[in-house]
Formats: structure tokens, C-alpha cells, sequence
């Protein structure tokens, strides 16, 4: 059920409102009937000649009988409503969740995929599948798009689909590997949407992180001068958003960092920051990419991370105001709502 809604909702939303208008007028039928189709038409505030074109649909799928008196909701038409209201009701409750995951978090839009997917690895694939629609959504052509790696993006990799011909959109990576799976880097990653979408990637042959030293050589490399300046200036950067001491643990970070992010009291990562629960930066990688000052007003900034366990560090990244749209699982935004 969760990943029949989740389809609906973000790869054919118009059906969704369909089900459910379709819904609300069986629902007035069965409370007002034998009801006119005036009557109804004033009942569920639509136009006479619109509640006229749905009832004919409902009346061939045999779910309302038409009548002189008026129209009343058939037996199976009482089962086809009871089936849809729990759908209707989560569906509800989802929308509910994105507009108060908008206003706690001061976003534009927020799309809740449901379920957890701490708990069902499936939830994952899901929100993967609702960044790759909404990405390629926004894509114009000469568009740069900037990513990070992690697995949820790489999901997001796998759900792309081919270009209209003629869009032209250069992928590139916004920071060099992690020394994670290979599959969850961001230079694997940019190339697959680049292969799935038809389009052209640039690579950053960097490690990350990296010591001061090697920073300083690496930076004077004409061909990562070159790659910076394209990332830099990216249109859309899609990225996610980690819990602090994980990420840490994964970067093989020294326990000296690893104790003061404990003590410092470190929620979030983002490219390469560690916030706290305030959003203020407790302490940053030296890494070679997209800085947090690169990200202004100009970019389209998309987060995509989700999961119960990554609810306070998804709030606490957004204290920072670096975004425009969050792509998130219900486990997280109520994590994140309950504060």
C-alpha cells in the first residue's frame, strides 16, 4: 500500500486528486441520497457540467444508480468507499505533514514519502524514485546539477529516466570520494544519471578528505581548478544529509575529531560541515568541492535523507536555510515535528 501511494502521489499526482474527487462525490451521494446532480454539484462545489461527466464514470463502473428521484451509491459502491477512506485518510495525514514540515523547517516544498525507512529498506528506493521525477521535473536545458554521494541518492540514480532530445544537462560531482561503496560515490553516481538520462557528466578525482598538505598541491591541479569552477556554479545541487558521528566513522576520521563532535554536540553532515542541533558549525573537513558558501539564492537546492534516525539532524541542517526542497519518509518528518 505504501509503495502504491507513494507511485501515485509523485509520478501521477493528477491521479490522485481524481481518486480523490471521486471520492467526495461518492461520499456525498451516500450521505444525500436520492441527491440531483445540481444538488451534488452545489454539495461538493464543482460545476454542474463537471459532477455530470463523473457520475456518467461512476455510474459505468456500477458504483452509483441513477434514478428519476436522483442518484443513490450502489452496494459496491459502499465497498469501493470504504476501501478508499483509509487511502483517502493517509493520504490526508501526508499532506498534513508537508505543509507542517514547511513551516517548522521554513521550506518551500517538502515532498513525505511514506513509511520508515529505517525500518523497510524499500522506503528508500521509494524516495529515490520521488527525487528522480521531481529532479527531472525542473531540468532545463544547459542545466548544470551538482551531487553528492550517499545511498539514497544513489537511489535516485537508478529511478532517472531519458531526457526529452535536445536537453542539454551536465552532471557533475560535488565533492570527491569518501572512501564509502564504490556505488554510493558521488562520481558513480553522477555518471549513472548521466547514462539513465542521456546526458553528459564531468568526474573530480579526488579523495576526501584530505590532509592540509595534499589540499594545497591538489588545488593548484589546472584540471581541478577547471572541475571547481563548473560545480561551483552548478544550477541544482541534490544532496543528502548525515548524522554527524556516522559520517565521522566513515570518513575514518581521527578520534581526537571523533571526541570533539561528541563534545561539541555535532547532529548533522553536509558536505563536509558538522552542525549542531542549532545549526551552528562545530567543525569542517578540509574537502575539495562545493562549500557551504557556494550554496546561494541562485541554486535549486534539493535534500533527500530520511529515516526516524536522521530526523533531528535533518532539522538541525536546515537551521542553516541551505535548501528549497526537502524529499524526506514519514518516519523522519514526524521525528522531526515531534522536536
Amino acid at each position: 500500500m505504501e509503495s502504491i501511494m507513494a507511485l501515485q502521489r509523485k509520478i501521477v499526482p493528477e491521479l490522485v486528486s481524481v481518486m480523490q474527487e471521486r471520492y467526495t462525490l461518492l461520499q456525498h451521494v451516500h450521505l444525500h441520497q436520492p441527491i440531483g446532480r445540481r444538488a451534488l454539484a452545489e454539495s461538493a462545489n464543482l460545476t454542474e457540467r463537471h459532477v455530470r461527466g463523473e457520475i456518467d464514470f461512476l455510474h459505468g463502473q456500477g458504483l452509483v444508480e441513477v434514478t428519476a428521484k436522483g442518484m443513490f451509491i450502489t452496494n459496491e459502491g459502499k465497498v469501493v468507499l470504504d476501501q478508499l477512506a483509509a487511502l483517502i485518510g493517509d493520504l490526508s495525514r501526508l499532506e498534513n505533514l508537508e505543509d507542517q514540515l514547511k513551516s517548522t523547517l521554513s521550506i518551500d516544498n517538502v515532498i513525505v514519502v511514506p513509511g520508515d525507512s529505517d525500518h523497510n529498506p524499500q522506503i528508500k528506493t521509494e524516495m529515490g524514485k520521488a527525487c528522480a521525477t521531481y529532479l527531472q521535473s525542473i531540468l532545463q536545458s544547459d542545466n548544470t546539477v551538482a551531487v553528492t554521494g550517499g545511498s539514497t541518492i544513489a537511489a535516485a540514480a537508478e529511478a532517472m529516466k531519458p531526457l526529452p532530445e535536445g536537453t542539454d544537462v551536465l552532471f557533475v560531482p560535488a565533492r570527491g570520494g569518501i572512501g564509502e561503496k564504490v556505488e554510493n560515490q558521488a562520481s558513480r553516481i553522477v555518471s549513472e544519471m548521466a547514462r539513465r538520462s542521456n546526458s553528459q557528466y564531468r568526474m573530480l578525482y579526488v579523495p576526501d578528505p584530505i590532509s592540509d598538505s595534499t589540499y594545497e598541491l591538489i588545488m593548484q591541479e589546472p584540471h581541478v581548478i577547471d572541475a571547481l569552477s563548473v560545480i561551483k556554479n552548478a544550477d541544482i545541487v541534490l544532496h543528502g544529509v548525515g548524522d554527524a558521528l556516522r559520517m565521522a566513522e566513515r570518513r575514518r576520521s581521527p578520534q581526537e575529531v571523533i571526541d570533539l563532535l561528541k563534545e561539541e554536540q555535532a547532529v548533522s553532515e553536509a558536505f563536509g560541515y558538522y552542525f549542531d542541533v542549532d545549526g551552528h558549525i562545530v567543525y569542517k573537513v578540509k574537502t575539495v568541492g562545493l562549500q557551504l558558501e557556494d550554496i546561494d539564492a541562485s541554486k535549486h537546492v534539493i535534500t533527500v535523507a530520511g529515516g526516524a534516525s536522521k530526523g533531528h539532524a535533518i532539522a538541525s541542517y536546515f537551521k542553516q536555510s541551505k535548501g528549497n526542497m526537502l524529499i524526506t519518509d514519514q518516519g523522519a518528518a514526524e521525528m522531526i515535528l515531534r522536536g
